[in-house]
């Protein structure tokens, strides 16, 4: 039995992996928002898409992050906005707008991903870099093993 003025969480929650994912989480979110605005990350899920995938309409993107469409397009006006996208009518289908990555977008994407890249750091310091490549590969499985969700 714990001392009463010890101020972990008990034992049982402590070995729930989903507790201990849950725990890593909420300091990652931590770590990412002192050292990003809440919207670059919106912005990297967005331009990273684009620059794996290529050229995909609106409706596309928002499925592969999980996002909502209105989510998706209020992402894409400001990334537009400062010339980090182009949207143009789909030709085959005029209805969609094809957004594509530009080279000022590549450049805001790899300006984001040093951010992430220092987050990451930060989170996962006290793991050398082979646990830190085998946490992220059992992660990898483990989602692997599930449908995947909403983002």
């Amino acid at each position: 039995m714990l001392p009463k003025d010890d101020p972990r969480p008990p034992a049982r929650l402590r070995a729930l992996v989903s507790w201990q994912a849950g725990r890593v989480l909420t300091l990652g979110t931590r770590l990412t928002a002192q050292r990003m605005p809440l919207n670059a990350r919106g912005d990297f899920a967005v331009l990273a898409a684009l620059e794996e995938n290529g050229p995909l309409s609106q409706a596309d993107i928002g499925r592969r992050l999980g996002l909502d469409r209105n989510d998706v397009n209020g992402v894409l006006n400001r990334l537009e906005a400062a010339g980090q996208v182009v949207r143009e009518a789909d030709p085959a289908d005029r209805r969609r707008n094809i957004v594509t990555l530009t080279p000022a977008g590549q450049e805001h994407l790899e300006e984001i991903q040093g951010k992430a890249d220092a987050v990451q750091g930060e989170l996962l310091a006290a793991l050398d870099p082979d646990e830190q490549r085998q946490l992220q590969a059992l992660l990898a499985k483990v989602l692997q093993g599930h449908k995947p969700q909403p983002a």
